[in-house]
């Protein structure tokens, strides 16, 4: 808090540098534009800021220091000081194989932790056979019908030096198991895995659409994940809350925040109606955010989110356990910011991005290849991209002292103005019955549709510049090297499940999956014959079909 007498010295001194010194200025040259807002929220963006900004501000209370609560300023007393974040680059390719030459690649290059991306069958649990997979077997990801598959991604890369992300949500249970087994396989203790599966069905329902079951059924099989997890697996992260998919469909940093916030606390709740006690699974909770273009108000956007998520926890929630109350996070930089035209001005995008995601104080960090808005990334894009975070960590400062944006007068308000437009779009929330109502009633989706529709309108009105797009074009773009997807890694891939299907024991499988039908219809906890179905080689599909035949697939009301 500011002493009254200096804020009312700081207020007469404002006053009179506007008239003095400002206003002879603005007379003569004016202002680049007539109003100045953040990148996405349309907060205006005043021309200075002062003490008198943040005047209400309690320090200990609204910023405290690292570690300690409400986490304003990151959830370790050292930070990046005393551990950089985890360089963990998302890849998947078309084939297990190839997925496995580019993990190798990633360590081999200094990457430390990996980042596993699905093909859209799998996604959305159907094996490479099936009629509905036809033509995406392999692309923009890699395609894992059965364990088999898993035991070539990571062949020769030991689970228990390895800290594994995997971006899988409807099937999420199927991919962990098989995660499970091949740590079992290796002789790795449960307790030693380390890693996160997304989990975040809600975010499917709202942002991305890859879901398989109803919103009842898909909380059910997360909370059961969480339980088994808490039991099993205790050092590993059994969800990645994920609002970069709501900030990819357009929403505002606000709405992401909100929106984000409002799917773990619905996650709470269900799993504290399971009868889980909070802090037995809250610490195992992790959370994914977007890196956009306005540094200023995406580390304002990091600090609001950790100081909103402890008051959660803790109010609404009764968390006692410090760890229960810490919003850890990953951070990848913006794939919809990313441009075909010019592809290497992605190359600044992305590490200016990078930037706002160490000063915010992010736990890991992927940074994209430049020529994703093409196809997937190329070695050689991938390896860039790498650099990128090894030069913030080792070359730029960033990373040497915690929270540097602390104590802005700007970054401080804008902080405080995040934290509460997101409280008050969560309130409205919480007046529609909470975010499963609201996604259900598709008002979740509409917010971020109505302003997506708002911001493609400026760009092609011209009043958002997007360089290289709507201005600073080039007549001629040079060949770019994209990376190539083999049109018969499909016929392989299916050749390679046929090959499972033929040495695999019928009726070892058949059990498995009617063990997942009986167990689907109880009470009890679905991962134990999960991962038993995976260890006899019952495939993706499979699984999914025999979870499909119990709780049946969601329709989305028009």
């Amino acid at each position: 808090m500011f002493d009254p007498d200096e804020l009312d010295q700081i207020r007469e001194a404002k006053a009179e540098w506007e008239e003095e010194t400002l206003s002879p200025t603005l007379e003569r040259f004016g202002e680049r534009e007539d109003e100045f807002t953040t990148d996405t929220g349309g907060q205006e963006v005043d021309r200075l800021y002062t003490p008198d900004d943040i005047a209400d501000q309690n320090y200990c209370e609204d910023v405290g220091f690292p570690g300690e609560e409400p986490y304003t300023r990151g959830v370790y007393p050292t930070m990046h000081r005393g551990r950089l974040w985890t360089m963990r680059q998302y890849a998947g390719m078309g084939t297990a194989a190839e997925t496995n030459e580019r993990f190798n690649y990633l360590i081999e290059n200094g990457s430390s932790g990996l980042s596993m991306a699905f093909d859209l069958p799998t996604q959305k649990g159907y094996d490479s056979d099936a009629a509905m997979a036809a033509g995406e077997v392999g692309k923009a990801g890699v395609a894992i019908d059965t364990l088999r598959d898993m035991e070539v991604v990571f062949d020769g890369i030991p689970l228990d030096e390895v800290s594994t992300s995997m971006t899988i949500n409807a099937p999420a249970g199927v991919l962990l198991a098989m995660y499970i087994a091949i740590g079992d396989k290796q002789g790795v203790p449960r307790e030693q895995l380390r890693g996160t599966i997304q989990n975040d069905i809600l975010k499917e329902y709202i942002a991305r659409n890859l879901y398989i079951y109803p919103p009842e059924s898909s909380m059910r099989l997360i909370t059961d994940i969480f339980e088994f997890c808490a039991e099993e697996t205790p050092n590993f992260n059994t969800i990645s809350i994920s609002g970069y998919h709501i900030r990819e469909a357009g929403s505002t940093a606000a709405q992401e925040i909100a929106f984000t916030l409002g799917d773990g606390i619905e996650y709470v709740q269900a799993a504290l109606d399971a009868g889980l006690d909070v802090d037995d699974f809250a610490p195992q909770l992790s959370f994914f955010f977007n890196a956009h273009n306005n540094i200023f108000e995406e580390v304002a956007k990091f600090r609001a989110a950790r100081r909103m998520w402890a008051k959660i926890m803790e109010d609404r929630f009764g968390a006692e356990n410090p760890k229960s109350k810490q919003l850890k996070f990953h951070t990848q930089t913006g794939g919809s910011t990313l441009t075909a035209q010019q592809v290497e001005n992605n190359v600044v995008r992305v590490g200016y991005q990078a930037l706002a995601a160490v000063l915010g104080g992010t736990q890991s960090l992927h940074t994209n290849g430049k020529d994703e808005a093409l196809s997937l990334p190329t070695e050689q894009s991938v390896r860039t991209a790498l650099r990128t975070q090894q030069i913030l960590a080792h070359e730029s400062g960033a990373a040497d002292t915690i929270d540097p944006l602390a104590g802005s007068y700007y970054v401080e308000s804008l902080t405080d103005e995040l934290e509460a437009e997101a409280f008050d779009i969560l309130d409205e929330v919480d007046r529609r019955g909470g975010m499963l109502d609201a996604v259900e009633s598709q008002w979740v989706q509409r917010q971020i549709q109505d302003v997506a529709y708002e911001r493609q309108q400026e760009i092609e009105d011209g009043e958002r510049i997007i360089v290289g797009v709507n201005e600073y074009q080039v007549d001629e773009e040079p060949d770019a090297d994209i990376e190539d997807v083999d049109e018969e890694d499909e016929k392989r891939q299916k050749e390679r499940l046929q090959a499972v299907k033929d040495e695999r024991d019928d009726e070892e499988v058949e059990a498995a999956l009617a063990a997942i039908k009986d167990t689907a219809r109880s009470d009890a906890n679905l991962m134990p014959p999960i991962v038993e179905a995976v260890k006899v080689y019952a495939t993706v599909g499979e699984i999914s079909n025999a979870l499909r035949d119990v709780f049946g697939e969601y329709r989305p009301s028009t």
